[in-house]
């Protein structure tokens, strides 16, 4: 299919700068997610792509070949809206033909390739039905099925399932994770949840603020994210933080202090921290273990059972936090826990916001694409109260 570069891409709308100095590359055959809260600039940088939008400055490659000033009917590329933007008054396959014969592309060619898109999508069935008989997963079915007769050489998606109620959200993440392998193309996905991402993404792309703060596949991410920003945003339910004190640092480890007088060693470079230190401890919620012995504890204020797990929102000094338990635990609200973690399953976050590079590999996470000191070498072009 297709490789793109995009080389420090920067984006002002007037005096706003949405997009600061973006350097990205997205691999042949690869899923790459685009995720981060609402106005991070994702949406943008995936019209710049398109060639919806214009980039202020820097370079896009395709293939090696600059293409800023390429328009996009010439790129080589096919968009997947939220909206479906289907024509009413077409049939399925009218409306899937439609690009192919706005082209001059002839009707038993457009057909063939109608019918085997329709074939991958399993849409066959509907081929002479119009949209307002569709469903809504059907109809985006159909809205992809469009992009497929194309045969771009990079799929690009904006928010596609944002319409859909959350079990169609469920069923098109599978169908279009099939659709990625079936294809086996290049496509950039662009979401604002991370579940999306967790689950179809090849890579993931982090954007806060339009800046990318870390690059890597889903695990990577999860086990190692560059900062207190990643951290939080990457996994559901989002990871719990604790401010805590440094007490002794090694090669090996930081010792630190925790909140209700118990210690515990966080296997984290402590080259990267002194003693007396101010850190924020980072624990996800199934990573804590209730424990009658465990160094810290607080109060339930609401437990959310959920059949195979329960989640216990526990109230500290330091305000409420996660545990994901087993589903048959018996607390009650309003009843003190005591629990714990492995060290070996913590984080720990500096006074800006930026991961001690972790000393513990994980079997699927492979390593860091960035550490996150490295990353602190751009930190003048995080925005004001960006972590």
């Amino acid at each position: 299919m297709a490789t793109l570069q995009i080389k420090q891409v920067v984006k002002r709308f007037d005096d706003t700068e949405v997009l600061k100095g973006i350097d990205l590359e997205v691999n042949d055959r690869e899923f790459v997610v685009f995720v981060g809260p609402s106005g991070c600039g994702k949406s943008t940088l995936l019209r710049i792509i398109a060639g919806l939008e214009s980039a202020t400055s820097g370079d896009l490659l395709i293939d090696g070949e600059r293409i800023n000033e390429v328009g996009p009917a010439d790129r080589g590329l096919a968009m997947v809206f939220q909206s479906y933007a289907l024509y009413p008054h077409m049939t399925v396959e009218d409306n899937m033909g439609f690009s192919l014969r706005l082209a001059g592309v002839g009707k038993q060619a457009r057909r063939d390739k109608v019918l085997e898109a329709a074939r991958i999508l399993q849409l066959e069935p509907l081929l002479d039905r119009k949209p307002k008989a569709l469903s809504g997963g059907q109809r985006q079915r159909v809205a992809i099925g469009r992009a497929i007769v194309r045969n771009p050489s990079i799929f690009l998606f904006d928010e596609p399932l944002s319409n859909l109620d959350a079990a169609l959200r469920v069923q098109m993440r599978i169908e279009l994770a099939r659709l990625h392998e079936e294809l086996d193309a290049t496509m950039i996905y662009v979401t604002h949840d991370q579940i999306e991402a967790m689950t179809m993404a090849d890579k993931i792309v982090v954007l806060q603020g339009g800046v990318v703060e870390q690059v890597g596949s889903p695990m990577e991410l999860y086990h190692h994210p560059c900062n207190r920003f990643v951290a939080g945003f990457i996994g559901s339910p989002k990871m719990n933080f604790l401010p805590v004190t440094a007490q002794a640092v090694s090669a090996s480890g930081v010792r630190v202090a925790l909140p209700g007088g118990g210690t515990s060693e966080v296997a984290v470079n402590g080259e990267e921290a002194q003693a007396g230190d101010a850190l924020e401890l980072g624990i996800r919620p199934e990573h804590l273990l209730l424990d009658d012995q465990g160094p810290l504890s607080g109060q339930i204020k609401v437990i959310e059972r959920l059949g195979g797990q329960t989640s216990l929102y526990v109230e500290m000094d330091d305000g409420i936090i996660t545990i994901t338990a087993d589903g048959d635990v018996t607390y009650r609200v309003n009843e003190r826990v005591n629990f714990g973690f492995e060290p070996s399953r913590a984080h720990l976050f500096d006074a800006q916001g930026l991961a001690l590079a972790s000393l513990a590999r994980h079997p699927l996470s492979g390593l860091v694409r960035q550490d996150s000191r490295e990353r602190s070498d751009n930190s003048s072009e995080r925005p004001e109260g960006s972590p």
